[in-house]
């Protein structure tokens, strides 16, 4: 860029800064002039605020959905949580009447030739 070009932008700027400035202080704005300012600014905080509150109104919708969907599949868990229980506990009572039909004397016996069995296999191979 050449010197003259960057003069003539610095002159530029530098009039743009100073504008509105004249010798012995600045010139006093209407007092409507500065009343308009502070409305546009309050509309464009009030523009930001708005766009703030929209997104969590989407943002609280979305957790509010997920939770909602949370405490369905819970519900659905629950329930078939339930009906394992009564499956398994009617697995157990026929447990009981097996092992109550059949003479402890027997138990016995088919427990401790099990074990017998499992030592002499882990013997022999030991």
């Amino acid at each position: 860029m050449s010197s003259s070009v960057m003069k003539r932008d610095y002159r530029n700027n530098r009039s743009a800064l100073f504008d509105g400035i004249e010798e012995g202080g600045i010139r006093a704005a209407p007092s409507y002039a500065s009343h308009e300012i502070d409305e546009q600014d309050n509309e464009r905080a009030m523009d930001g605020l708005q766009d703030r509150v929209l997104l969590l109104k989407r943002l609280t919708g979305d957790i509010h959905e997920e939770v909602e969907s949370h405490n369905r599949v819970l519900d659905r868990m629950g329930n078939e949580m339930d009906s394992s229980r009564g499956i398994l506990s009617g697995t157990m009572d026929r447990f009981k009447m097996v092992f109550e039909t059949k003479s402890s004397r027997r138990m016995f016996t088919l427990v401790a030739s099990f074990v017998i069995i499992f030592l002499i296999v882990y013997y022999l191979t030991k």
